[in-house]
């Protein structure tokens, strides 16, 4: 039996390598926010979620419209989600409180034992996930669940697991072990069989009236500790091979149940995101996605879903249709909101790569092969390096796992070094990336840099602006338009020297 929630041709593997670039795509879009809220304390959701997150460049577009359209049936029956996977986690953790096998060494009778108590509890609760998939079968539509909800009332009959509780009852031997075996050289035993016990299928009137089976009996003296020795193990060799398929069988079971609470765990894990986002009445969307050949950004009310996580307040969205465009410079004001706009893009590209709801009203894009980011580090305190030396470390990285098909997210790149060299460096990394048509955003308050590329290859490159007002309000709206000169550094003065006017010299700066 295989659960296919994911994918819908083989199982997700939880062990899955994490892309290069992962802990540095972690920082800078601060997922672990959203890694917290997919979790809501449990260790084991937050996994999941993770790996599903980070892995989601490897997704082709099949793979994440079937996860979409599986989304959409959790989102439209929550509860009975819910009700599902706790079923799952409940049977699972019903062995595990019976303890595992290993500890019960090589003795195949308390294998045997261990193993049928476990295939017990296993049973009743793959009877209980037959039950609730026969009555949620009617509400779900995608391929993932009804699939899985067909092979389970197919897979698991009434008359199956009834005939599988009895064989459960018969292997408890509750009349003795009945072993056939051959007599090998030196009339040693061989060739050991497990029989079913005759008077186990015959009522009491075919016993007492039918015909007598032969057999021979002897008794042991209750002291006799080496017959008592012998006759066990004469027991445990006829019971081997049964006490082995009964562990298989139930290791088999386990392994369904656990890839089927993994699958499960990404739904609810998407559940628990979007019912704190609806909460604060924040918008989602399904993305509409498309191949990986296109250059697709169009979006409305796009924001960053960590930062809505993280505050009570709801976030500023934006919108825009830049279809086409391979790069989009964004400039501004600062602490006007550009970083955050570039992080939401980041965000939301992780999550459809995922099969994962958009955080805005409307998101399109085409898939990407990785999602990469160049974003401005902290001086580094043990002073291996400079900062400058180190953006051009992370920067050769980078080059090195490029693919046409990827976004590279840039913040603040080479602002470590002056305007004339940074700018010159910029340059030369965004003319080489529109020359291979590689998707890029960069946040920048290198002028030089972002003036010089105004009126060149107008149908690929669009210019961003962070809003300020006349009297240097920030609305933490991106709007299009070209870079200016100036940042605005006066306003920051303002907020931090309130009511002393600035120099002739300051101004100019």
């Amino acid at each position: 039996m295989k659960a296919f929630l994911m994918n819908a041709d083989r199982d997700f593997d939880l062990k899955a390598p994490l892309p290069w670039n992962s802990e540095a795509l972690v920082q800078d879009l601060e997922l672990d926010t959203l890694f917290d809220a997919m979790a809501e304390g449990d260790e084991f959701l937050r996994g999941v979620a993770r790996v599903a997150l980070l892995t989601g460049g490897g997704n082709d577009l099949d793979t994440i419209r079937y996860r979409q359209a599986a989304l959409q049936d959790c989102l439209q029956n929550p509860q009975e989600v819910r009700q599902i996977y706790g079923s799952v986690v409940s049977t699972i953790k019903g062995r595990q409180s019976r303890g595992g096998l290993m500890w019960l060494g090589n003795y195949p009778a308390a294998i045997l034992s261990r193993s049928v108590e476990l295939l017990e509890a296993q049973v009743a609760g793959l009877r209980e996930l037959r039950h609730l998939s026969e009555v949620n079968a009617g509400r779900f539509r995608s391929p993932a669940f009804t699939t899985l909800f067909e092979m389970l009332q197919r897979e698991l009959t009434d008359d199956y697991l009834h005939t599988v509780e009895g064989h459960l009852k018969e292997l408890k031997f509750r009349d003795g072990v009945l072993v056939s075996a051959a007599f090998g050289k030196g009339l040693k035993a061989k060739e050991y069989v497990l029989r079913n016990a005759l008077a186990e299928h015959r009522n009491w009137l075919q016993r007492l009236f039918g015909p007598k089976q032969e057999a021979y009996t002897f008794n042991l003296h209750p002291r006799d500790e080496a017959g008592a020795r012998a006759l066990s193990e004469l027991r445990d060799r006829g019971i081997n091979i049964a006490a082995n398929a009964v562990a298989q069988s139930a290791e088999h079971i386990l392994g369904f149940l656990t890839m089927l609470r993994t699958e499960l765990a990404f739904y609810v894990g998407c559940l628990n995101a979007h019912g704190r986002l609806q909460a604060k009445q924040e918008p989602t969307a399904m993305p509409d996605p498309s191949k990986a050949q296109d250059r697709l950004y169009r979006f409305e009310g796009l924001y960053d879903v960590c930062l809505a996580l993280r505050t009570e307040k709801r976030v500023v969205g934006n919108d825009l249709d830049a279809d086409g465009k391979l790069l989009v410079i964004v400039t501004g004001a600062n602490t006007g909101g550009k970083s955050t706009f570039l992080r939401s893009v980041g965000l939301a590209q992780v999550m459809m790569q995922a099969g994962i709801f958009a955080p805005a009203r409307s998101f399109a894009a085409n898939i990407c092969d990785a999602v990469v980011t160049h974003f401005k580090r902290e001086e580094d305190t043990a002073m291996n390096s400079g900062k400058f030396d180190e953006e051009l470390s992370r920067m050769d990285e980078i080059v090195d796992h490029l693919t046409p098909n990827s976004l590279v997210l840039f913040n603040e790149s080479f602002a470590a070094t002056n305007e004339r060299e940074g700018s010159e460096i910029a340059g030369m990394i965004v003319d080489s990336l529109l020359g291979h048509g590689i998707k890029s955003l960069y946040v920048t308050h290198l002028y030089e840099f972002a003036h010089g590329l105004v009126g060149r290859d107008r149908e690929h490159i669009v210019f961003l602006r962070a809003e300020r007002r006349e009297d240097g309000t920030r609305t933490f709206r991106i709007v299009a338009g070209e870079p200016l000169r100036t940042s605005f550094g006066e306003d920051l003065y303002g907020r931090f020297f309130p009511g002393e006017p600035l120099d002739d010299d300051q101004a100019a700066a």
